[in-house]
């Protein structure tokens, strides 16, 4: 016997409520499998087989509470389901042996000649994950390696491949919602033990010219469909050839001089297109609309403005731009200057590094920052680990990696959390001013704004200045007002005189 126990749960937390169990009591399980998932008021924890055997016993239901060390439930080792068809032998043992001995081999043909298609670890605190389109079918025959699918989370996007080469039987059809450890699907080695073996010499022919198709996304399907344009003419950027949607709309413009023979489109745009469409969140959408929603509700959230000329840091950039990127292979952009001030002035204003936990403030002494990026599925903030002891190309360099890993879908879950002040630039898409909302925990987000020629007064005459409008939000529950308003200004004062900031000063 062994028994599954609550784990510890983390400094100052006390208790958990249980979760939804993924097994019931008499099922098997499997070492290491995901049994029940523990919810905190900081984290969700997942709670594992200790061994193989059989779940005998659940000792805390769904919605229980529990503390650290208390007994979930009881895991007969070694044992199997077999005892549970004991009974029914007993009461009949002649009628009922022939169909056990079927009922017993198949599982023993599918040990043999199958291998199952699991769903992987998703990650810290992930529960679950939606299912994408398959880019096979079942019956079709797979590589070992191949990608397969493509499971949706709440924060990233999960590649699952085939563990080995055979003939592919979906158990999981696309939109529905798995569990790690689930089984998704299996694939009959070398072709052997199942149904579908026969379906795939008669499906070969057709299967060959749907592999040279490349596969493509909803989002990238539709500009596809709309815009009439063919799928092995466009340009893949994306991660392991993939197509993008920005390669797809790229291809638009493209489209027209290649193929100008659609006349009769423009006659009626909407003619075939629904004046309304239903179309399910994304869990990454409903993610965002969640997190922002529990940070509006949650923090007492206040924006300061301030303005920045950026007339030298301007100046500064275009006089040595050339020579920074033949120096260190990255383009100088206005990002690092910004993340330098906000550095600066964090280590002055300590309050706006800090997050709220219960009843006490926790001061970070380090400067992770988060970068806000706009993708095709959402917004997602990767992060710029130790950015304090980064040089402007460390920085550079490391927010352009994580903005093509952004864009690509290749971003993983350490990348995404453990930020402790957030930037976002709206400015790289026009806008003049804007209220950024918090990304919680943290207490402060800097919003940059597009770059204006304004007539300003400097020393008594009217010159026109490069403006930029700042926007600092920030949670008025530890930063007062006066620490809000001086740290914008450091930061404005950093940005017009970016010599202080090289100089520590």
């Amino acid at each position: 016997m062994a028994d599954i126990l609550t784990p510890a749960l983390g400094e100052s937390v006390s208790e958990a409520t249980i979760g939804k169990w993924t097994k019931k009591a008499g099922d098997a399980v499997r070492k290491d499998e995901v049994l029940v998932e523990l919810e905190t008021d900081k984290v969700s924890l997942e709670v594992v087989a200790p061994s193989d055997g059989v779940l005998t016993e659940i000792r805390a239901a769904d919605g229980a509470t529990v503390t650290p060390g208390a007994v979930l439930g009881v895991i007969s080792e070694g044992a199997s389901v077999a005892p549970a068809a004991a009974a029914p032998k007993a009461e009949t043992p002649k009628p009922e042996a022939a169909p056990a001995a079927p009922a017993a081999a198949a599982p023993a043909a599918a040990s043999g000649g199958t291998v199952p298609i699991m769903t992987p670890t998703m990650g810290e605190s992930v529960a679950e994950g939606t299912m994408g389109t398959w880019l096979k079918k079942s019956g079709d025959t797979v590589e070992k390696d191949e990608m397969l699918v493509e499971i949706e989370t709440d924060k990233v996007a999960v590649e699952v491949s085939a563990p080995v080469a055979g003939v592919l039987t979906i158990a999981a059809e696309a939109g529905s919602s798995v569990i790690p450890g689930q089984q998704i699907g299996l694939i009959a080695a070398s072709g052997e033990g199942t149904s579908p073996a026969p379906a795939q010499a008669a499906a070969a022919p057709a299967a060959a010219p749907a592999s040279d198709a490349p596969h493509l996304s909803p989002a990238v399907q539709r500009v596809v469909t709309e815009n009439n344009l063919d799928p092995k003419a466009i340009a893949a950027t994306g991660p392991k050839g993939n197509i993008t949607k920005a390669d797809a709309v790229n291809a638009i413009s493209a489209a027209p001089a290649a193929a100008p023979v659609p006349a009769a489109a423009p006659a009626a745009p909407r003619a075939d297109q629904p004046r309304e469409e239903r179309v399910k969140m994304t869990r990454l959408r409903q993610t965002i609309a969640r997190r922002l929603k529990e940070s509006q509700n949650t923090a007492a959230q206040l924006t300061t403005f301030n303005e920045v000329d950026m007339t030298n840091v301007m100046a500064l950039r275009n006089q040595y731009k050339e020579v920074f990127e033949k120096r260190h292979g990255v383009k100088l952009g206005f990002m690092s200057f910004f993340t330098k001030a906000v550095v600066a002035a964090l280590k002055e204003i300590p309050a706006v590094n800090a997050e709220i936990d219960g009843t006490d403030i926790i001061y970070k002494n380090h400067y992770d920052i988060g970068v806000a990026v706009g993708t095709e599925k959402g917004l997602v903030v990767p992060v710029l680990r130790d950015a304090d002891h980064l040089s402007l190309a460390g920085i550079e360099k490391g927010i352009a990696a994580l903005g093509k890993a952004a864009r690509d879908g290749a971003l993983t879950l350490d990348q995404l959390q453990g930020g402790t002040f957030t930037i976002t630039n709206g400015g790289t898409y026009g806008s003049l001013m804007s209220t950024p909302i918090l990304n919680a925990p943290q207490s402060g987000i800097l919003g940059m704004h597009n770059i204006v020629q304004r007539p300003m007064a400097v020393d008594g005459q009217v010159v026109i200045r490069p403006m930029m409008y700042l926007a600092l939000s920030y949670d008025h529950r530890i930063v007062d007002g006066k620490e809000a308003v001086t740290f914008l200004v450091r930061v404005k004062e950093l940005l017009e005189d970016p010599a202080r900031a090289l100089l520590d000063l």
